[in-house]
């Protein structure tokens, strides 16, 4: 499940990434210190006591596409000089095809048609550029539809694992502002400040969303305004 900490930069660490970045950061978990002066009376001690924890940044490492379209984080898997002329010699395969969508979720029997649909999904399209300037995603979005117990879940549970950036929801207690952008309020600082969701975190990945029927038509039609970008 995905995890929010506060992180604090200061002198030349400012402005190095910019949203949506990932980045590997190395720190000192530190507290800040109660607002407001200590006193004996006793209720005022006990609400100091709780404290903010938060992580003064040591040292930032960002990862980004080198031709700057799209992130590519530190999920992906690093791929060595044997691992590509594994893949070399795999895609010289005539049936490389039939191999791959039969090694998904290997598991199920049977199911070949959502497999091949799965294996396309987790390569991906390819995104192209019209002469006028208009741009058609390659992504691949696929629906599954069936009875209960047909392993429609295990699916999604083997692509969250198998995909390098992945996150995995239930449409059932999900709400708009949890798969797109929440704005909540710090409770430090008062300020107000953008918490990105589901879709957010899995820029250039999957998101699984599981019990897709369950969810409210308002929340799903947020889902199509952030698939369109």
């Amino acid at each position: 499940m995905p995890r929010t900490l506060q992180l604090t930069v200061d002198r030349e660490l400012t402005d190095k990434v910019t949203p949506g970045n990932r980045v590997r950061v190395v720190g000192i978990l530190s507290i800040l210190d109660p607002v407001g002066k200590s006193d004996m009376n006793s209720n005022k001690q006990i609400g100091q006591t709780v404290r903010m924890s938060y992580i003064r940044v040591l040292g930032l490492q960002s990862m980004t596409n080198e031709n700057g379209s799209g992130t590519v984080g530190f999920a992906m898997p690093r791929i060595t000089g044997e691992d590509e002329e594994k893949i070399t010699t795999l895609s010289r395969d005539p049936e490389v095809y039939e191999k791959i969508s039969k090694s998904i979720a290997s598991a199920i029997y049977g199911h070949a048609d959502i497999k091949k649909a799965v294996a396309c999904l987790l390569f991906g399209g390819s995104p192209k550029r019209l002469p006028d300037g208009m741009r058609l995603r390659g992504d691949i979005n696929v629906l599954l539809l069936g009875d209960p117990s047909v392993a429609k879940s295990q699916f999604l549970k083997f692509t969250e694992r198998v995909a390098p950036i992945a996150v995995y929801t239930s449409g059932k207690g999900a709400s708009a502002a949890g798969l797109t952008a929440a704005v909540i309020k710090d409770p430090v600082t008062r300020e107000f400040q953008l918490e990105g969701g589901a879709m957010v975190l899995a820029d250039g990945g999957v998101v699984c969303i599981d019990e897709f029927d369950k969810m409210k038509p308002g929340d799903r039609v947020a889902i199509h305004e952030a698939m369109e970008q």
